[in-house]
C-alpha cells in the first residue's frame, strides 16, 4: 500500500471538538497548502461564546467521570488504548496531518505518530506512579505535600509538528488527571481532530478533551484569559508568549508552561567526529526545513577544521528530494506560508548586504509551493540578523573560534536559551562547556532530542518558563499542597 495520496480527496473537520462531538463551524481564515500555496479551506475562529461552551464541556466532565479523583490505574490503561488507536489509525491520522502542514506523509508515518503513542504511553504510567512527599517532621506531627489536579487546563500548540505537540500537552495533563481545551494553529487545525474521536473511542471521557479552532486574537485571548482555567500550556514564538503572558495578568493569575524560541548554537571542536557532527548539522537544516525552535542553526566551529566541516555539510544540504508533503518519495519540507518564505529570504538578504556569502542556496526552491533552498552563510558577523534573529527555515551560518573562551562568547545569545549542541571526544571539555553555556538542553556528540521521553525540554531566558516532557511536565499539571497534622 502505498502512502501517497490526492490532497483533494481528504475531508477535512471544518468546525470544533466540544463534549465528545463535532461541533460544525463557519470557516473565515483562509488557508493555503504549504505545499503548493493553493487555496484550500478556511479556518473558523471560536469566539468568547464558544470558549465558555469547551470549558464548561470539561469541567462537567471531569465532575460527572471522576477522571481527577478515580484509581490512577484507570487513567493508566485508557491512555494506553488511545495510544493504541493512535497508531493503529497511522494511514488517516496521517493524511489529515499531512495535507495541511510541513511534514511529509513518509516521515510523518515513521516519525511523528509513533513518537506521540510513546509519549502517551510514557505519561500514562507515570499516573499511578508519581505521587506527594511524607515530610520530615518532629514525632507527634504528620507532614505532607499532596498534589491534585488543576482542573481545567488551557492549551495552544503550534504548526510545525501538529500531532506530536498536541501529545505534549495532552498526554501529562490527562495523565495528571486534568480536563483540557486545547486550540492547535489555525494553519494546521486537522489532525488533533481526529486525535479526540480517538481518545473517545479510548475510553477517556467524552468532553475531557475539547478543541477550539481560531486565532490567537480572538480564541487564544478568551482561552487563556478565561477564568476558568487553571492552568496554560503553550509552544510557539516568543512574540506570542509574552502576549499570552500579558493576558494572563490582565485578567487573572494562574500557572502557566511556556515553550517558546530558540536560537540554538552548535560547538564544533577540532577533536570531533567529523562524519558524525556533518550529519548532525545538516540535519538541523533539512529536517523540517529548519522549522523547530530547537535547530542548531548558528554553527560555532574551530578554526583548523571549519573548512572540512562546510564541505562535508554542503555535500549534505545538496542532497534533498523536495515535493508535497502527500508524496511518499518527499524528505525535504516546505515552508508553512509564503509569508513566512518571504520573512527567510529577506534576513538571508539582509545578511548577504552586510557581508556573508551563500555557499550554498540563499533562494527559494524553483519548485510549486513554499520551498527554500538549504542555506549555507559564510562570513557571519555576531550581530548579523542571521545569527541575532530566530529565521525559522532552513539556514545555517559558519562563525569561527580558536579557543574556548571565544567559542562560548559566540555561543552565547542576548536573548535565547532554548538549545546547544557540543562537539568533542574530550569528556572534560563537554563537560565544563556543558555547564557554561546558558540554554535549557544541551546535546553532546548529537544534535536533536531522542526518544526517551524522560527528558524534559524548556528554555534560559527569553526561551521559556518551566517544561515539556519528562516527569517535570508532568508534575507541571498538578498542584501541591502542604499539610500538617498534630497526632
Amino acid at each position: 500500500m502505498t502512502l501517497s495520496f490526492d490532497p483533494d480527496q481528504i475531508t477535512l473537520p471544518i468546525g470544533h471538538h466540544i463534549a465528545g462531538a463535532f461541533v460544525p463551524a463557519k470557516g473565515e481564515l483562509p488557508m493555503r497548502r504549504p505545499s503548493d500555496d493553493a487555496a484550500y479551506a478556511d479556518c473558523p475562529i471560536a469566539d468568547a461564546g464558544i470558549i465558555d461552551r469547551a470549558v464548561e464541556s470539561a469541567q462537567n466532565a471531569l465532575a460527572s467521570s471522576g477522571w481527577g479523583s478515580c484509581q490512577p490505574r484507570d487513567r493508566t490503561r485508557a491512555l494506553h488504548k488511545w495510544a493504541d488507536l493512535i497508531e493503529a489509525d497511522a494511514p488517516k491520522l496521517g493524511k489529515l496531518e499531512a495535507v495541511a502542514s510541513t511534514r511529509p506523509i513518509a516521515q510523518i508515518k515513521d516519525g511523528d505518530i509513533a513518537i506521540t503513542a510513546e509519549q502517551i504511553r510514557f505519561f500514562a504510567e507515570l499516573a499511578d506512579k508519581e505521587g506527594g512527599l511524607l515530610a520530615p517532621t518532629r514525632d507527634d506531627q504528620m507532614g505532607f505535600v499532596a498534589t491534585e489536579p488543576y482542573g481545567v487546563v488551557g492549551a495552544i500548540t503550534p504548526w510545525n509538528f501538529p500531532i506530536s505537540m498536541a501529545g505534549w500537552k495532552l498526554a501529562p495533563a490527562l495523565a495528571a488527571g486534568n480536563a483540557v481545551v486545547l486550540k492547535p494553529s489555525e494553519m494546521t487545525p486537522f489532525s488533533v481532530m481526529r486525535m479526540v474521536d480517538l481518545a473517545v473511542q479510548a475510553g477517556i471521557p467524552a468532553g475531557l478533551i475539547n478543541i477550539v479552532q481560531g486565532d490567537g486574537m480572538t480564541t487564544g485571548n478568551a482561552l487563556t484569559g478565561h477564568a476558568d482555567i487553571a492552568k496554560v500550556s503553550f509552544t510557539g514564538s516568543t512574540a506570542a508568549g509574552a502576549a499570552i503572558m500579558g493576558n494572563i495578568a490582565k485578567t487573572g493569575i494562574k500557572s502557566m508552561t511556556l515553550e517558546l524560541g530558540g536560537k540554538s548554537p552548535q560547538i564544533i571542536f577540532a577533536d570531533a567526529d567529523m562524519d558524525k557532527t556533518a550529519a548532525a548539522v545538516a540535519s538541523s537544516a533539512l529536517a523540517n526545513a529548519g522549522q523547530a525552535c530547537v535547530a542548531g542553526t548558528r554553527i560555532i566551529v574551530a578554526a583548523e577544521v571549519a573548512e572540512e566541516l562546510v564541505q562535508r555539510v554542503q555535500t549534505l544540504l545538496s542532497q534533498i528530494k523536495a515535493g508535497p508533503t502527500w508524496d511518499a518519495a518527499t524528505t525535504y519540507a516546505p515552508i508553512i506560508s509564503n509569508k513566512q518564505l518571504d520573512r527567510i529570504d529577506s534576513i538571508v538578504q539582509a545578511a548577504i548586504v552586510e557581508g556573508a556569502t551563500a555557499l550554498i542556496g540563499g533562494a527559494r526552491l524553483d519548485a510549486p509551493g513554499c520551498f527554500y533552498a538549504p542555506t549555507l552563510l559564510l562570513d557571519v558577523a555576531q550581530d548579523s540578523p542571521a545569527v541575532v534573529q530566530e529565521i525559522f527555515g532552513p539556514v545555517l551560518t559558519i562563525q569561527t573560534f580558536n579557543d574556548e573562551a571565544e567559542a562560548l562568547r559566540l555561543a552565547d545569545h542576548p536573548t535565547y536559551g532554548l538549545a546547544a549542541g557540543v562537539f568533542t571526544r574530550d569528556l572534560s571539555r563537554a563537560l565544563r562547556v556543558t555547564k557554561a553555556l546558558q540554554a535549557g538542553t544541551v546535546w553532546v556528540n548529537r544534535y536533536g532530542r531522542s526518544r526517551d521521553h524522560i527528558l524534559p525540554t524548556g528554555g534560559y531566558k527569553s526561551s521559556g518558563i518551566g517544561k515539556d516532557l519528562g516527569r517535570e511536565a508532568y508534575h507541571a499539571n498538578r498542584r501541591s499542597k502542604s499539610v500538617l497534622i498534630d497526632l
